[in-house]
């Protein structure tokens, strides 16, 4: 499982999500983007950084 926060990228948001494929991630983010932080437009560099802070899952400890 994957994950991106949006807190690393934009300071103070706690909105995260998870998913298998990074793409659904991308998918999620961008529309985070759009309606919570007003993003009309979304540039390349945007889904780059997006991407870029995706991470595998934190497993847990029993």
């Amino acid at each position: 499982m994957r994950q991106f926060e949006c807190g690393t990228l934009v300071p103070g948001c706690d909105w995260h999500t998870r998913a298998e494929e990074d793409a659904e991630i991308v998918r999620r983010a961008v529309e985070h983007m759009r309606t919570a932080h007003g993003e009309t437009v979304i540039r390349e560099n945007m889904v780059d950084n997006i991407k870029a802070r995706i991470r595998d899952e934190a497993h847990k400890a029993a």
